[in-house]
């Protein structure tokens, strides 16, 4: 899977919208934006420490904790 699509979807299991994960995160909505429309690549290490933030702490939406 391509980091663009990645951060979408890591973005969209928490149930936030961009604004919300930009500001929960602290990373700008423009920086966010760029990564998810792949005009600009995230670095890997951000991409991994962004879905072992969500998992470990529980942002996940319900219904996805269920089918894990």
């Amino acid at each position: 899977m391509d980091k663009a699509k990645k951060i979408k979807d890591l973005r969209e299991k928490t149930g936030m919208s961009r604004k919300e994960f930009c500001e929960y995160f602290d990373i700008p909505y423009r920086t966010v934006t760029e990564w998810e429309r792949d005009t600009r690549h995230a670095p890997d290490y951000v991409v991994r420490l962004l879905e072992y933030y969500i998992r470990m702490e529980n942002l996940l939406k319900k219904d996805e904790d269920d089918k894990t």
